[in-house]
């Protein structure tokens, strides 16, 4: 441990014990000590702490920092050396929890706490995934790149139609519609996301729906899924992309834009699932191309995961800007703490390599052999 934590005179002082030898050795080779003078260093204010990290693992780490037992200066830096050395195993496998009965949870958990909110989180567009940064210099470029990259490769012309799956508050219709004269058909589960969704695409040939994925009808030139294959659950992997084959024209497009998982598992971060994205499970490649198999085709697989490391940052900047104004609406400061661990945990994946970002565009095996994808 480093020498500069506080010694045992003043931790009897606050009332606040020596930490557990085994959660200092989980911590060696880490770079992160228990208050040191690192900015790094987790700083313990009870030592209730140890307690819930050593009987509930990072749902208890996660709930400690909620309740102020804890604090970091530098918390996303801390988190991502963590990640990079330690890991959650969790069960859970065994419950289909994104079944059609719980298919509109993750909408009201999460999506419905407030337009509000993403509004002064978000930029203008309301992307809520991660932006192209290779050229943007700010949050809402970015997000305006990675909207176009999706258009073009998806190779949009004026008069077709556009499946959006999860469409958010309708920020890749309204840019395919505005300026790729395409009609847009998009579904989501929120109730809260369809309302400013359809405001927003007023007066476009686009056509917004409170929707599960599997009652979809018709056929489209082109599909695209941004940051909502996450929520579907391996368990419906082979549904979603039956539905997929059933929706897609012959030589048509379909993009999916997903957050993977490194590692093929059947868990989540129990913190992640109980406050964040209840029932939601990061596909890995492996799972993808299983499912895809034998009548679909890759052709083209991007990734840009560090770029999503820089776009949640720049949500913290403007969710913490904005706070005082969100703090007096509706929210408590341990809604402040839980969102600010949420946005730099997730940073810290990406950061350490434990997470990353796809765009995955596929076709019909023997449709469009000549396919050439972009990077802007």
């Amino acid at each position: 441990m480093d020498s500069g934590k506080i010694n045992d005179t003043t931790r009897r002082e606050h009332g606040v014990s020596s930490p557990p030898r085994l959660l200092v050795e989980l911590l060696e080779g880490t770079g992160v000590n228990i208050d040191g003078n690192d900015p790094c260093d987790i700083q313990v204010h009870d030592a209730e702490t140890y307690r819930r990290i050593l009987t509930r693992g990072s749902l208890g780490f996660g709930e400690a920092y909620m309740d102020g037992l804890w604090d970091c200066q530098q918390l996303d830096s801390m988190l991502t050396r963590l990640l990079s050395t330690l890991a959650s195993v969790v069960g859970g496998w065994l419950i289909n929890h994104q079944s059609p009965r719980r298919a509109f949870r993750i909408g009201e958990r999460h999506y419905d706490i407030g337009n509000e909110l993403f509004e002064a989180m978000l930029d203008p567009t309301l992307s809520y995934s991660c932006g192209y940064w290779a050229h943007a210099g700010n949050l809402e470029q970015a997000q305006r790149d990675k909207l176009d990259m999706i258009c073009r490769k998806l190779e949009l012309r004026p008069g077709e139609r556009l499946l959006d799956i999860g469409c958010g508050w309708g920020g890749l219709a309204r840019h395919a519609a505005q300026h790729y004269g395409v009609e847009v058909f998009g579904i989501t589960v929120s109730r809260e996301q369809l309302t400013l969704g359809r405001k927003r695409c007023a007066g476009l040939p686009v056509t917004l729906e409170l929707m599960d994925y599997r009652d979809l009808q018709g056929q489209y030139d082109k599909i695209a899924s941004v940051g909502m294959f996450e929520h579907v659950g391996p368990k419906n992997y082979t549904t979603f992309f039956d539905t997929v084959r059933r929706l897609l024209a012959h030589d048509g497009l379909m993009l999916l834009h997903t957050i993977g998982d490194t590692t093929t598992s059947h868990s989540s971060d129990p913190w992640i699932d109980k406050y964040i994205f209840p029932n939601s499970k990061l596909p890995s490649s492996q799972q993808i191309a299983a499912v895809i198999e034998p009548d679909l085709v890759i052709r083209d697989w991007h990734e840009f995961g560090l770029d999503y490391d820089r776009t949640l940052m720049a949500w913290w900047e403007n969710f913490n800007r904005a706070w005082q104004s969100l703090h007096a609406v509706a929210h408590d400061q341990r809604f402040y703490r839980m969102w600010k661990y949420y946005l730099h945990c997730c940073a810290a994946a990406f950061r350490s390599g434990q997470m990353q970002l796809w765009q995955i565009v596929l076709t019909w095996r023997g449709a469009r052999p000549g396919y050439r994808s972009v990077r802007p």
